[in-house]
């Protein structure tokens, strides 16, 4: 299709390599939540800390990794070895008798994930030219979340055919993760043609992170505050349980919110290449705090399911247009750089996010966690026009 002859072969290949790792790790995490409540019987805060933990602390990695691309000019290394680390770690969940087990587990698959994300963020902005960013970050996104539901769908088969063995689901999801590695490892090839500019200082430098721009910055501290009221998907299942879903059927409710992010990803992607991108954003924001609200205010499983549909919806018209704004604003020398800052601001809000979210839920109530997220939103909503986002030529 006419449509898809602009996106370069690396992108593709790092689409199903993401298909794959996303089938493994969401087959996993669509029952985590439930495993961990009713199987090791712990609390809604421990789960809360034990995602926060996993997601904040790999966060710090993405900025390392990021870095060490661009210095060095070697992302397909760091890529492997973050979908290495995190196919490596998996057999532990099915092993897990603790919340111990399982917190050492979503750690090493998410420093894993701190590894791989900037040096393949780049790696899309390194084998595409700009008038295809959004189309580019799109596509990779749309077969992501085509992994992202086919996994909780592996996992809702299994579960009814096996009893509710999540152990079972937990050692099967160990063979789409080995195939994304491979697929990597054989599939990707660094881009020849990009000229890393020398520099004069290293990419943590003081002047080399001012030299990314006030813009980037106030870019990166609005999704830091979006994120603060973006918590833990844990908490999304769980409100799912409360208001009824079955628990063989809660697996489905990522399915649900993955097939509108993936039929949404690259129309939108797409769509932003040939208007404001920041307009999109924006209006990604305001549907996400309106979602919120309706999951504060949600009671029959007919609201839960039409949320996550419209999550998914939410997910399409913000994560890759993300990725596009900061893709073509920062120089090709310190794309690795810039996108692991942004990701450290979003996981870095995550450990807070999933605390607040746990502590409210237990205190006050469900509704508590999703109308804070709401707030949290809109405020970053409200700032988000506010910065004057040019489009630098580097």
């Amino acid at each position: 299709m006419k449509i898809f002859n602009n996106i370069p072969r690396n992108v593709w290949v790092l689409g199903f390599v993401s298909l794959f790792t996303d089938i493994s790790s969401k087959m996993i995490e669509s029952v985590l939540p439930l495993f961990l409540v009713s199987i090791l019987g712990v609390n809604l805060l421990t789960v809360g800390l034990i995602e926060g933990i996993a997601e904040s602390t790999a966060s710090v990695l993405k900025v390392f990794s990021g870095a060490l691309s661009d210095y060095f000019g070697q992302r397909k290394k760091l890529a492997v070895a973050g979908y290495g680390l995190s196919t490596l770690v998996k057999p532990l969940f099915a092993l897990a008798t603790s919340s111990g087990w399982v917190l050492m587990a979503r750690f090493g698959d998410r420093v894993g994930k701190g590894i791989r994300v900037a040096p393949r963020d780049a790696l899309v902005a390194d084998a595409t030219d700009k008038a295809h960013l959004g189309a580019a970050y799109g596509l990779r996104q749309s077969l992501d979340t085509i992994g992202a539901f086919t996994g909780p769908l592996a996992a809702f088969v299994l579960m009814s055919i096996g009893g509710q063995n999540f152990r079972l689901v937990f050692w099967l999801a160990l063979i789409p993760g080995i195939l994304a590695v491979a697929l990597l490892a054989l599939g990707v090839k660094e881009p020849k043609n990009i000229v890393v500019p020398r520099m004069q200082n290293h990419p943590l430098h003081w002047n080399t992170l001012r030299s990314l721009g006030k813009n980037y910055w106030g870019l990166v501290a609005v999704a830091f505050l979006f994120n603060l009221g973006n918590s833990s998907d844990a908490f999304l299942l769980l409100k799912a349980r409360e208001t009824g879903v079955s628990a063989s059927l809660v697996p489905l409710t990522i399915f649900v919110m993955n097939l509108t992010y993936s039929l949404s990803a690259y129309p939108v992607g797409l769509l932003s290449d040939r208007i404001r991108r920041l307009g999109l954003l924006v209006g990604g924001f305001s549907l996400y705090a309106l979602i919120y609200l309706g999951f504060a205010f949600s009671y029959t499983p007919w609201q839960v399911w039409g949320l996550f549909a419209l999550y998914g919806l939410y997910q399409g018209m913000s994560k890759g247009i993300l990725l596009a704004l900061v893709a073509d604003r920062v120089p090709s020398n310190l794309r690795g750089t810039a996108f692991g800052f942004i990701n450290l601001a979003i996981g870095a809000a995550l450990l807070p996010a999933s605390l607040l979210a746990g502590i409210l839920w237990e205190s006050i109530g469900s509704e508590a966690t999703f109308i804070a997220g709401s707030i949290f939103a809109i405020l970053a909503t409200a700032l988000l026009p506010h910065i004057t986002l040019r489009q630098e030529e580097y």
